[in-house]
């Protein structure tokens, strides 16, 4: 398991890393009028974030709220560019490198080299060896309800504390977090949404691998399958998964989690 952070604060924090963030949140996105207003005193904003965030005078702005209907309704946060950049450095010089490392391998969102492509072909690799080793199997499949919306806060925080014992880093992360002053729910549209929800659920993915010795087991953000041999197995590792959810996360499972029969296949992020 990769190491706990400590005093790496002042460390990362530099002119160069905070352009750097600027120039990676950009991409893609220069003909946007804040990007626009932005790049015209860049040399003299990143100073001044970089004074602030030295000297912890950093307070995270507010939100622009929008939605989205596709794939489904969807409620968007946009924070405020020059908050973009500092989501972008705090992930990027921190949590990615701590956290990548210590999740399953079959994690796949928003992870590098990981995506919907090589969740698709491990879960048929999967199908594949089930079906040699058991011949008919079962399979659960889970969806969180309302996930992005239900994570707690406080519980997300708690966890990052196990990991991060560097003060900055906390309280910058903290800032964030609670940006909002909403004890419930991550922004969705943030850099730093992807990874806290990630964060939150390695939880229960250790859980499933680790105490429930689960091997077949495939998740993308709150999707997951497992394959199983009996159905009896497979009620009894999902009521314990909805304990966990429950007691540990604050989290329900939808309507449309089900256990269900081997051969009617099984339709994962897209995967059929």
């Amino acid at each position: 398991m990769p190491k706990t952070i400590r005093n790496k604060f002042d460390e990362k924090l530099t002119y160069e890393n905070l352009m750097k963030a600027h120039i990676e949140s950009r991409k893609n996105k220069s003909s946007k009028k804040d990007i626009i207003l932005f790049n015209l005193k860049q040399e003299e904003y990143i100073k001044f974030l970089y004074e602030q965030l030295a000297n912890k005078t950093y307070k995270h702005g507010g939100y622009e709220v929008f939605y989205i209907r596709e794939p489904k309704l969807r409620k968007i946060q946009k924070s405020r560019y020059m908050d973009r950049i500092v989501h972008r450095w705090i992930v990027d010089s921190f949590l990615y490198n701590a956290y990548i490392p210590q999740f399953i391998p079959t994690s796949y969102a928003c992870i590098k080299d990981k995506g919907m492509h090589k969740a698709c072909m491990d879960v048929q690799k999967g199908m594949i060896r089930c079906k040699n080793l058991w011949n008919n199997y079962y399979i659960i499949k889970m969806d969180v309800k309302k996930y992005f919306q239900s994570i707690n806060k406080a519980k997300l925080f708690e966890i990052i504390n196990r990991k991060i014992y560097d003060e900055k880093i906390l309280w910058l992360l903290k800032e964030i977090i609670f940006s909002d002053k909403e004890q419930l729910g991550i922004a969705i549209g943030n850099y730093t949404s992807q990874i806290f929800a990630n964060i939150y659920l390695n939880e229960v993915d250790q859980y499933i691998k680790h105490k429930l010795k689960v091997k077949y087991y495939y998740r993308y953000m709150d999707d997951s399958v497992i394959f199983i041999k009996t159905k009896q197995e497979a009620n009894i590792v999902l009521n314990k998964i909805r304990e966990f959810l429950r007691n540990e996360l604050y989290l329900e499972l939808n309507k449309k989690t089900q256990i269900f029969k081997s051969k009617q296949g099984v339709n994962f992020a897209d995967i059929k």
